[in-house]
């Protein structure tokens, strides 16, 4: 920091030809000079000239803003060959925001500051990095970057509101707020905290107020200003029976349920009690609303489609699953065969687990196909089906797991299996030694299969076998 104001002054100082101008060539070979360095394959290198460009006085940047911006957008971009470098990415959304404070709004200078030919763009590259999950061996490194994304935004949306607010339009603005709501559901403590003071600082601001802020009217009764200091946001007890009030205005419930997700999948103990607790209690309220409970399951279908083999996100999708479906919360969908909820859930189930190796994700699996149970029709069948294909299941752990559940289910479930057959069922699932060699378990699992009323799968020929 010091040497980026050092920097600054240094310009100020000596790179000046005249009042508010720069030295022609001095500009040329500085600004070609950093840009180069943008693309160092050190990151260090990469970060300190992000900062440095950061810090240079509007003077400088004065007919070479495009040029500028250009060069700090690539480096905000994720790439294979640079995807770990997010120090990087996190000090050139820094510069971003930081030269757009520095020359300042004006209309028709898409190379002098910002405007309308050039906002949208720095928008872009701010808010393509707020999807930034970069995980290594340092842990969720994309954190710094979201962090510093959420930051710019703010700043240059407060800038745009006291100087041209006409510049925001309004599928930006909603950007924005979803994807800081999303933020402020999400796991990390210090994190949410942040994304949450973001959010209500670009709620509450009001010299003059953000234009376009989806539901301003409901978000200030649910966050009224004066309860912004007293709330403790890196406290899952107080921030998550706040945030999941959000789920009831559609413009942001994709996004944070979509964090509410990430957060019942999280390890922290307090984090995913204090979010299922409050994803439980909204659930509980609507019940009795067959509209919003069809809204809710359908953005929560719409999420499970959005990111199918995405472990960050699947994973603990399917222990949300896991607990709604086992708390009964979809309860009213029960009372239709093969209710379309249910069938698209067990079909997207289906396509997440299919050949996985995860030992989480199986796991998980298996409890949502033992919720999927109580759904009466074809979708039990088919839930039935796939138990039982996971019965045989290579690792045996799994086939012990599927076993003890399968066994739990059928004996809470009463209606799955007739009366006359449940005895020799479950006599079967806790005998049988799950762990045995293949060929002896899937001896017992077609008996089962004849006894629950599904078809017996059948092996695949591998491919050039005799």
């Amino acid at each position: 920091d010091a040497a980026v104001s050092a920097l600054a002054a240094l310009c100020s100082e000596y790179y000046m030809k005249e009042p508010g101008e720069a030295d022609p060539a001095i500009q040329e070979e500085l600004i070609t000079q950093y840009l180069a360095e943008l693309r160092n394959p050190e990151e260090m290198t990469r970060c300190g000239f992000s900062l440095a460009l950061g810090a240079l006085p509007g003077f400088l940047l004065k007919g070479r803003l495009q040029q500028v911006l250009t060069g700090l957008r690539a480096v905000t971009h994720t790439s294979p060959e640079d995807v770990s470098f997010a120090e990087s990415r996190r000090d050139g959304l820094k510069a971003i925001a930081r030269i757009c404070q520095t020359v300042g709004v004006k209309a028709g200078a898409p190379d002098e500051a910002v405007c309308g030919e050039n906002v949208s763009q720095i928008y872009c590259a701010l808010l393509g990095c707020m999807d930034d999950y970069t995980t290594d061996s340092r842990g969720d490194v994309g954190t710094w970057v979201r962090k510093a994304a959420m930051t710019s935004l703010m700043d240059l949306t407060l800038l745009l509101a006291r100087s041209q607010p006409e510049l925001i339009e309004a599928h930006t603005c909603e950007r924005i707020m979803c994807c800081v709501a999303q933020q402020a559901s999400e796991k990390i403590d210090r994190f949410r905290a942040h994304a949450a003071s973001v959010f209500l600082t670009l709620l509450h601001f009001d010299s003059p107020p953000i234009p376009h802020v989806p539901h301003r009217g409901e978000l200030e009764k649910l966050f009224p200003r004066s309860d912004v200091a007293s709330v403790n946001w890196s406290a899952p007890s107080q921030a998550f029976p706040r945030i999941t009030q959000l789920l009831g205005l559609p413009t942001y419930r994709y996004h944070v349920l979509l964090g509410l997700v990430v957060s019942l999948g999280g390890l922290t103990e307090s984090t995913i009690r204090h979010s299922t607790q409050s994803l439980f209690e909204y659930m509980k309220g609507i019940q009795s609303d067959p509209q919003a409970l069809g809204s809710f399951s359908g953005t929560l279908l719409q999420i499970f489609e959005d990111n199918l083999l995405n472990e960050r996100v699947s994973v603990p999708l399917l222990k949300t699953l896991d607990h709604v479906l086992t708390h009964g919360c979809f309860d009213i969908f029960t009372t239709e065969e093969d209710h379309p909820f249910a069938v698209k859930l067990l079909a997207l189930c289906k396509k997440e687990i299919k050949n996985s190796k995860d030992i989480q994700k199986l796991l998980s699996g298996i409890a949502v196909f033992c919720g999927m149970v109580q759904f009466p029709g074809d979708v039990r069948r088919q839930a039935l089906l796939q138990l039982c294909l996971l019965l045989c299941h290579r690792f045996p752990l799994i086939r012990k797991t599927t076993a003890s559940q399968v066994y739990e289910t059928l004996l809470t479930y009463s209606d799955v299996v007739g009366a006359d057959v449940l005895d020799e069922v479950v006599t079967v699932l806790s005998d049988t030694a799950w762990d045995a060699e293949l060929a002896v378990v899937r001896e017992q699992r077609n008996r089962l299969c004849d006894l629950l009323g599904v078809p017996r799968p059948q092996l695949v020929p591998q491919p050039g076998a005799c």
